[in-house]
């Protein structure tokens, strides 16, 4: 049902999921340092969503009767001067999930593979929300420079956010 090609692209991708979740469990680690607990709250959340995005990838390449292959990985970005800079990696991040994710989208469109686009549809939509996301946290943080009150509400807002599982969202 997939070819050797699309198997391939979608085991890098895979692979940079993996990736993606330990960038934002490291960014986690810079807000639990810097005692705030909201924008950790956020990053932890955003490191299951990674995770669910490996793993729903995962189970379309084993129902489609293909082997995954795991591969290693780079150390993520573990440095940053301030939240903002945080965000503002995030998004740079997710950017370049973006077009890794259009560029699976063209590939199974030039081999005519309606299942893997119709199972990549929901990553393309998936991206929208992700940009948009990280884009509005930067916006309120930049609103609030140098306001430490303003930060922490904004730490208390992004507190609330909780994992919903990809099977509850579909």
């Amino acid at each position: 049902m997939l070819s050797d090609n699309l198997v391939s692209a979608i085991n890098d991708q895979i692979q940079f999921e993996h990736y993606s979740a330990f960038i934002y469990k490291s960014m986690q680690a810079y807000f639990e340092t810097a005692d705030l607990p909201g924008m950790a709250n956020w990053m932890s959340v955003q490191f299951q969503e990674e995770m669910s995005h490996a793993e729903k990838m995962f189970h379309f390449v084993c129902d489609t009767g293909n082997r995954v292959v795991l591969q290693g990985m780079d150390t993520p970005h573990r440095e940053f001067s301030s939240p903002l800079e945080v965000f503002e990696v995030a998004l740079e991040h997710e950017q370049i999930v973006t077009a890794r994710i259009n560029a699976l989208m063209d590939l199974a469109q030039q081999e005519k593979n309606h299942a893997a686009q119709i199972f990549l549809q929901w990553f393309v939509t998936e991206q929208i929300e992700e940009e948009a996301t990280a884009n509005h946290i930067i916006a309120k943080l930049k609103r609030v420079e140098g306001d430490g009150r303003g930060l922490m509400m904004i730490d208390q807002e992004l507190a609330q956010r909780t994992f919903v599982p990809i099977a509850a969202a579909n």
